[in-house]
């Protein structure tokens, strides 16, 4: 019997309509088309010898169509494409004349975001020289090492962070051991003197041979946070930068019309390649904050109407927790009054992430998960809530492609590293939606082409590499995290291995624990680790606790005890909570766990703050005495 095409019709596009829903193609179909995309353009590039992004400012400023669009703003005042391009020739040219920098050499910067960041990184690459970025926060011996480490003659330094610069610091610099008997490191202040020296100077654009690199040669080194031993220098190649700001604009839908506003740290990758070259890239603005401020940061995207913001780690976290911007005259609620459309960055936690849409009124979150020196990365662009607080997302093809590109394994907790079994030696996949450390494929014959890893370290390089993981030959490199990857081809992470600790037989995620209480009303942020307790084995939960308000009575003790209780296992109940007033993260706002974590609950080294401990279902005051009978074994946990 013939079925009626009136029949027929609606039948095919509802099958239609779930296949393509089941299997995601529409948003693989972005994902590839972006990542094709920017592989084509690096094969074109790399054949023009023209990888250097210097030469995406030029191609602005040349053209009539955009030589005059706003390019950077920052408080007050904005620059074009066209004014950009020549403060950066004058940058060039006076430190080829003045301090004689030549191509590929290494410029270490230690600035706060600035015009002035962008002026001397731009001058830096405009005569093809490698710019090294220090992180505005370090003192002392990180500070020297992270220089020293780097190899350059010369660091520039922003006179707002002067004060980290030491006699002893300075001197060490001054010594003609300070690069390894290679001479001393010049520091050069840049004040706003020489600022106005430097605006004199008649720029001058190198020829195209000054700028001549490989796909694989070093664009920027970025230093790792330091937050487990001295901060590493990571290759950030010109194939990476490429890759990602030729993806990004494609994968966010981002328009030249677009004003993306950061005030995430320039020194780190987040912000320098995934905001300030990706806005490069694509013609669009840039509107750059000093730093992070709850107070300032609505403010400043209001102001300058941004349509992108950016976070990174916690920061929706502390927007979330501020009180709403009134209108100072009527009195309005300010929290949906901007003309932000997309929220870009990484570390958004699932608890923050519905309400953060909901009360701020960003239709679409593009979350990422990577690491500097990584391989590749995870993406989630969502719009809805299939895949809130989700790091990244795949659907069927894709996965497919990405599954021979990526291996999920088991874990040995007892070593913090992938579990090896027998006969073979060979790691384990693990069962979809089960944790694993992520791995990435690499040739094993060259693993260079896509782990440049850290600058003049082949030891810290290769620790990152794992032979003959799952067959004989093969070679992955660890991401050193865990995450899961369901049946809906969605990520999740789990928790970064070493801050994952065992206590009672079990696992213990901190990242779950850090979830669960902070949907805790009276929380505005939980830090949660393990710490040694004498006569235990493994580590008890501790969570360093940032509360709302100043008073934190009984009542509200025994409401978190009761929330953790409810919806945590009962090994991942925190069995201790540090009371602290302020957040401890880095100067990406990702929470900082080995101080606390080395601090343990010992009173004498806690910095005066309250702990307390969990004794019959209720956090009690814990105290010098408690401290005894844990010491002395006189109390079990």
């Amino acid at each position: 019997m013939a079925i009626p095409l009136a029949i027929v019709g609606p039948a095919a596009l509802a099958g239609a309509a779930w296949f393509t829903a089941k299997t995601q193609l529409n948003y693989d179909f972005v994902l590839i088309r972006g990542l094709v995309g920017a592989h084509v353009m690096i094969a074109i590039r790399h054949k023009k010898e023209h990888v250097n992004l210097f030469y995406d400012l030029e191609r602005h400023a040349a053209d009539k169509k955009t030589a005059n669009n706003e390019f950077l703003v920052y408080e007050e005042k904005s620059w074009t494409y066209k004014e950009v391009y020549d403060i950066s020739l004058k940058y060039g040219t006076w430190l080829k004349t003045i301090y004689a920098v030549v191509p590929k050499e290494v410029v270490a910067m230690d600035f706060m975001n600035s015009p002035l960041f962008i002026f001397l990184w731009l001058g830096i690459w405009s005569i093809g020289a490698t710019p090294a970025f220090i992180n505005y926060n370090l003192t002392g011996d990180p500070l020297v090492h992270s220089v020293k480490s780097s190899t350059a003659r010369i660091l520039f330094v922003d006179p707002e962070v002067k004060t980290q610069f030491t006699r002893e610091v300075v001197d060490t610099f001054a010594s003609p051991k300070a690069r390894d008997w290679k001479g001393p490191v010049e520091v050069v202040f840049l004040s706003p003197a020489l600022e106005e020296a430097i605006s004199s100077v008649q720029g001058v654009r190198e020829p195209d041979e000054s700028r001549k690199a490989g796909k694989l040669d070093i664009a920027i080194l970025i230093f790792t946070s330091g937050t487990t031993g001295l901060p590493k220098p990571a290759v950030v190649s010109w194939q990476k930068c490429l890759l990602l700001t030729g993806f990004m604009p494609q994968w966010l839908g981002m328009k030249k019309s677009d004003r993306y506003y950061t005030c995430m740290p320039l020194y780190h990758s987040s912000a320098a390649i995934l905001a300030f070259n990706t806005t490069l890239i694509r013609g669009s603005t840039l509107i750059l904050g000093h730093r992070f401020s709850t107070q300032a940061f609505w403010t400043e995207v209001r102001k300058h109407k941004a349509t992108i913001i950016q976070y990174v780690g916690e920061t929706c976290r502390y927007l979330l927790a501020g009180p709403p911007q009134l209108d100072p005259i009527t009195g309005k609620n300010l929290d949906l009054a901007n003309d932000v459309r997309i929220a870009f960055g990484n570390g958004l936690r699932p608890d923050v992430w519905d309400r953060f849409k909901t009360r701020f009124g960003i239709e679409t979150i593009g979350e990422f998960y990577g690491a500097t020196e990584g391989v590749s990365a995870t993406w989630n662009l969502s719009s809805n809530t299939f895949s809130s607080g989700a790091i990244g997302r795949n659907g069927s093809l894709s996965s497919l492609i990405l599954n021979k590109q990526i291996a999920l394994v088991e874990v040995d907790w007892s070593t913090e590293a992938p579990l090896r079994t027998a006969p073979h030696n060979f790691c384990q996949h693990v069962k979809t939606g089960e944790p694993g450390e992520l791995l990435f494929k690499v040739d094993p014959k060259d693993i260079y082409t896509k782990f440049q890893g850290y600058f003049n370290n082949d030891a810290a390089s290769q620790s990152k590499v794992l032979r003959d993981v799952l067959v004989k030959g093969d070679a992955y490199v660890r991401s050193g995290d865990v995450l899961r990857w369901d049946i809906e081809g969605r990520w999740w992470f789990c928790d970064r291995i070493g801050d994952t600790f065992r206590w009672k037989s079990e696992n213990v995620s901190t990242a779950e624990v850090s979830e669960v209480l902070g949907t805790h009303p009276s929380i505005v942020e939980a830090n949660v680790y393990g710490v040694e307790i004498p006569h235990h084995d493994g580590r008890a939960g501790c969570a360093a606790i940032l509360f709302k308000g100043d008073v934190v009575d009984e009542g509200v003790l025994e409401g978190v005890a009761k929330h953790a209780v409810k919806g945590l296992p009962k090994y991942s109940v925190p069995t201790f909570l540090r009371v602290v007033t302020e957040h401890k993260t880095t100067g990406n706002n990702k929470q900082q766990k080995a101080l606390l974590r080395n601090e343990g609950i010992d009173p004498a080294r806690v910095s005066g703050e309250r702990v307390f401990w969990l004794r019959g279902g209720r956090y009690v005051e814990f105290k010098e005495g408690h401290w005894e009978e844990l010491r002395k074994g006189m109390v079990r946990l």
